[in-house]
């Protein structure tokens, strides 16, 4: 459960459906995940509604019953906010405000939110600013409901704009703008990476909140901003790394998520960049959350459309710490053993077996098993950095030939 340290959060009720292609169980699991992306955003969520449905209304997404079960307990709490967990359509999202007269969001909405809030640098900004404009373009018409749209007459003949198409005018041309200023910025650095010399590069991946940027300060032994929230970083940190006497380049990248909004791929285009030039990718992963295997293959989709899952990479298993298997009574016949109840030792028998020693288990708030992830990426790093540079290998010899560390 998610504790509020302040009185300052905004009210927010989670909307979700049920249908042939979402059952219960993975709706509640997006509903958990769209409540942390609304505490993330400064929400704090009193209700949680779901309909099972064979296909979502086109009016409403939700039926009518539903709606106006919502708008009741919205007028009885003084709710400001509902949000939806599928993305809406802009008439969708019209019709509904109509009749909850509250403030209406989605997934996609709500994730342009945070990482508005998030965006640290110009170039971060610049991106996200990109994709809010392109979720904004359809939805213009639904934003001028209090007018009326203007009519022919006297005065109205002839070449004119109404108020809309002057709005949808100008954000085209802002996002023009916009993607013209990233593509300046993408080619200054593309000239960066190419100046970064011949250091074999490395790239941290994985779902948010994984604990990619707490494990970058420990190997790095630099401060990347890292909190127990959604998407804590967005803008990519490049670190120089030395390992023994190894030296190489370590990325920190903006975590992926499930339903991530095709706008944000877009405009993110320079930080997936970061990912597809890497030599080796390390995939950290939350084995605390019981639902990691669904992380894994999500992130492993994204770098598939991004035609990085080919990469050689290092499955790393982080937040040992706080994994707790589920326990079966002695006397319980009834309970059927699921993955759910595999200890550390019993996942490592699993699937996870097949990729051999590319699978670590560590706990990088802890500092647990630190030297066998060090051990591991240097000679990954080594691997690949002799067979680019053959005449080089007498320099790095194999980790356990080296003495201690200092």
């Amino acid at each position: 459960m998610i504790e509020k340290s302040d009185l300052n959060y905004e009210k927010v009720v989670l909307i979700g459906i049920v249908t042939r292609d979402q059952d219960a169980d993975k709706l509640d699991e997006y509903l958990d995940e769209l409540e942390f992306l609304t505490y993330t955003a400064g929400g704090e969520v009193l209700k949680r509604f779901t309909q099972k449905m064979d296909k979502p209304d086109p009016k409403t997404l939700m039926g009518s019953g539903k709606i106006q079960e919502v708008k009741n307990y919205i007028d009885a709490h003084e709710v400001g906010t509902a949000i939806f967990d599928d993305e809406l359509s802009p008439a969708q999202q019209k019709n509904i405000e109509k009749v909850l007269q509250c403030k209406i969001l989605d997934r996609t909405n709500l994730i342009l939110d945070i990482f508005a809030q998030r965006a640290q640098t110009s170039y971060a900004r610049t991106q996200v600013e990109l994709a809010q404009y392109q979720y904004l373009l359809p939805r213009l018409a639904g934003m001028w409901t209090h007018l009326e749209r203007q009519r022919g007459g006297i005065g109205m003949r002839g070449p004119g704009e109404t108020e809309i198409e002057t709005d949808r005018r100008i954000v085209r041309d802002k996002i023009a703008l916009l993607k013209k200023k990233i593509e300046t910025i993408d080619k200054q650095m593309e000239v960066q990476r190419g100046n970064r010399g011949q250091l074999v590069r490395v790239a941290l991946v994985g779902y948010t909140n994984v604990g990619k940027s707490t494990l970058m300060n420990v190997v790095s032994k630099s401060e990347v901003f890292a909190e127990n929230k959604l998407f804590a970083t967005l803008d990519t940190t490049v670190r120089k790394v030395v390992i023994r006497n190894l030296p190489f380049l370590l990325t920190d990248t903006v975590g992926f998520i499930r339903k991530l909004p095709t706008q944000l791929v877009e405009s993110f285009k320079s930080t997936l960049d970061e990912v597809r030039e890497a030599d080796l990718l390390l995939h950290i992963v939350d084995i605390s959350h019981p639902n990691f295997e669904d992380h894994i293959e999500s992130v492993n989709q994204t770098l598939a459309d991004i035609k990085s899952a080919s990469k050689p990479t290092i499955m790393v298993f982080n937040k040992i710490d706080a994994y707790k298997e589920e326990k079966i009574q002695e006397d319980d016949l009834m309970t059927e053993k699921t993955s759910r109840h595999n200890t550390l030792e019993e996942w490592r028998q699993t699937w996870m077996n097949k990729m051999g020693n590319n699978v670590l288990f560590i706990s990088a708030l802890n500092k647990e098993n630190l030297e066998d992830f060090r051990k591991k990426l240097y000679e990954a790093v080594r691997d690949i950095h002799v067979t680019r540079f053959p005449y080089n290998s007498f320099l790095y010899p194999e980790y356990d030939e080296m003495g201690e560390e200092e």
